[in-house]
């Protein structure tokens, strides 16, 4: 039986550690601008009102729930990869191409907001996928599919709330 020494044993993936830190770095950043985009539509979940009020309160609900759940798959995308994962506001401020919103928006206000906000974290998400691609690194490409995919998919539809 093989003795496995208590320091821990190197990472060989088939991943550069080059190309492994280069993708952990892009999925801290989207790690950040989720995080963001998900106190932000907690935000506005508690705050909304006006004659939208069910209906808003709802939908950022559904979509904070759905943001709260892929915090961790990033997250723990990062770890695999042989990375710590930023977990402090102020790392986030740092890494985060979204900005926090002062004060309590209207209820318009807060989906222009949000739409910009969703457009914003599917961009961090697509930046990464040249690095993910040449990397043949499949985990990371699915995970940044899905989270393209649902961040396009939320910003049409919020978007569709603001057109006559």
């Amino acid at each position: 039986m093989t003795k496995i020494k208590s320091k821990s044993l190197n990472i060989d993936i088939g991943i550069s550690e080059s190309n492994r830190k280069k993708i952990a770095e892009g999925l801290s950043d989207l790690l950040a601008d989720s995080y963001t985009l998900y106190m932000m539509t907690h935000n506005f979940h508690w705050n909304v009102k006006g004659p939208q009020f069910n209906t808003l309160h709802n939908m950022f609900m559904a979509q904070y729930t759905e943001q709260w759940a892929a915090l961790d798959l990033i997250a723990e995308r990062i770890r695999a990869l042989g990375y710590p994962a930023p977990g402090t506001y102020s790392e986030f401020i740092k890494r985060a191409s979204i900005k926090e919103i002062s004060g309590v928006p209207k209820a318009e206000e807060m989906i222009a907001y949000l739409v910009k906000a969703q457009e914003a974290t599917a961009k961090t998400a697509r930046k990464l996928f040249n690095v993910v691609d040449s990397a043949n690194d499949q985990p990371t490409a699915d995970v940044l599919t899905q989270r393209i995919d649902i961040h396009e998919k939320t910003a049409w539809m919020l978007r569709s709330l603001l057109e006559d």
